[in-house]
């Protein structure tokens, strides 16, 4: 699964991820970022993730774009054993693109074109 992050330069993106638990048993998953561009995205609400018997759940994954390129990561969420119970290991792939540029800021400057 690909979870696009799209915006503008320097812009915060925030995007949730869904997870349900099918199952009679509570489930629990360690998140991590990994891959090029990994620090470009986080988790607000922290790294461990618990699902009730029957529930679903959604994480958030935030990404600021620093570059005008691409950037690339993997959301990888890891099951815990919770009372003998393993969830599977689920993988997303993250990739953002700008859209547009916003200007910081705006300067005018006068200068000769030609001097002899």
């Amino acid at each position: 699964n690909t979870i696009e992050f799209t915006g503008a330069l320097h812009a915060t993106v925030v995007k949730q991820v869904r997870l349900k638990n099918p199952s009679s048993k509570t489930l629990m998953y360690y998140a991590i970022l990994v891959g090029r561009d990994a620090d470009d995205f986080s988790l607000p609400k922290g790294n461990t993730v618990t699902i009730a018997p029957k529930r679903q759940t959604s994480i958030n994954v935030e990404f600021t774009s620093r570059f005008l390129r691409p950037a690339e990561a993997v959301l990888l969420l890891v099951s815990k054993s919770v009372g003998g119970t393993d969830g599977a290991t689920l993988t997303f792939s993250l990739k953002s693109e700008v859209k547009h540029i916003e200007p910081a800021d705006i300067l005018k400057c006068k200068s000769p074109c030609y001097e002899l």
